[in-house]
């Protein structure tokens, strides 16, 4: 009975906590700029996540492919690229993309102007902190703070840039005239990507785009601000992405880490590069054909902020019967569904019913034999 009582009260201390910590509306950044030596109780971890957390010490370790789409209009070449993107999706579910279209200056602009959101006064930023995750603009610590065991060392500004994008006022104005282009330049490379993995699959080009999968996106900007006890906490723990595709822009500090193979590889970012993940959405449709894998990033011990700025796709019509599973056109009875149909109830209710976590909902439409 005591340790019931105990328990209980360890939960309601720690539920305060969270609660100051986001009533404060500092974020980590605000901890971090504060000067303090030690991290809050409520972002450490517990022994098992920390017992891992370090960069891949292997000097023979994978890395994870990079391809280049320069090519992707030559009828010569095309065939070849659509086989280097199908395969990176089948083994590593993650890769990146140069000369993708986007100009350098771009992407710099892009870094700069979500670093510059986050290095405004906290009374500034402060204006923008919310708990909206549906909808709009927020910008917050965490987005699953109240539904997390442990805290991760990062603060977010996020917008939902489609089907519905924001009203352009409500994008802070320090960066939005950079993160608006940047939904389109980004929208641009996921369609590209999306016809190659399409292809990749046996399907028409332009069969992902017919089923609205880039028409639904959330466009994130993680900051990762230097954290005292990086040995204590994440930056964010590991999970896989719930959505199609992510498309993702950083800066040159390190930190995040791929799974693969029962390693922890890091991703050093290709000047001029994107990283592209699949993600348990597309793993679904492709019916296990492609993978959605683990990434994390580690707390950073640098004085020098991380950047990230992430824009996950999903698809934002589901079929006339209000479900969605793998396509009919891959199944047959050599290829039978390895997934059943699920909801867009199913959908929401597994992502906001918990913190991020790897493949839950994969788990619980997997069919059993």
């Amino acid at each position: 009975m005591a340790a019931s009582v105990d328990a209980s009260s360890s939960s309601n201390d720690r539920m305060k906590e969270v609660k100051e910590f986001d009533e404060s509306k500092m974020g980590v950044k605000g901890l971090s700029d504060s000067g303090i030596t030690s991290i809050p109780q409520i972002f450490v971890h517990d022994p098992q996540t920390l017992s891992d957390l370090k960069p891949s010490s292997k000097p023979t370790a994978a890395v994870i492919p990079t391809i280049d789409l320069s090519h992707i209009t030559s009828p010569a070449h095309r065939p070849n690229i659509v086989d280097q993107v199908k395969a990176a999706a089948k083994t590593f579910g993650f890769f990146q993309v140069t000369n993708h279209g986007v100009p350098v200056s771009v992407l710099d602009k892009t870094v700069n102007a979500v670093k510059a959101f986050h290095e405004q006064p906290h009374e500034v930023k402060a204006e923008y902190y919310k708990r909206d995750e549906g909808k709009g603009v927020m910008y917050a610590s965490n987005n699953d703070l109240y539904r997390t065991t442990a805290a991760s060392w990062h603060d977010s500004l996020q917008m939902w840039m489609g089907p519905e994008p924001p009203n352009v006022e409500e994008i802070p104005e320090v960066c939005r005239e950079e993160l608006a282009a940047w939904d389109l330049h980004a929208t641009k490379v996921a369609d590209d990507v999306m016809e190659l993995l399409s292809e990749g699959l046996g399907l028409e080009r332009g069969r992902f785009k017919e089923l609205t999968f880039s028409d639904s996106r959330v466009l994130v900007g993680h900051c990762y601000p230097y954290c005292p006890q990086p040995d204590l906490t994440v930056g964010i723990k590991a999970h896989t992405d719930p959505g199609i595709v992510t498309v993702l822009l950083q800066n040159h500090v390190p930190g995040l880490q791929v799974r693969h193979e029962n390693e922890w590889l890091d991703v050093k970012p290709v000047p001029g590069g994107l990283i592209i993940n699949v993600g348990d959405f597309l793993q679904i449709i492709s019916n296990g054909e492609y993978k959605s894998v683990q990434h994390r990033v580690l707390a950073n011990s640098r004085k020098e902020s991380r950047i990230s700025i992430v824009i996950f796709f999903n698809l934002a019509k589901w079929r006339e019967d209000g479900y969605c599973g793998p396509l009919p056109e891959l199944l047959s009875p050599h290829n039978p569904p390895i997934y059943r149909d699920f909801t867009p109830q199913e959908f929401l209710e597994n992502f906001y019913g918990k913190g991020i976590d790897t493949k839950s909902l994969i788990q619980k439409i997997t069919i059993r034999n």
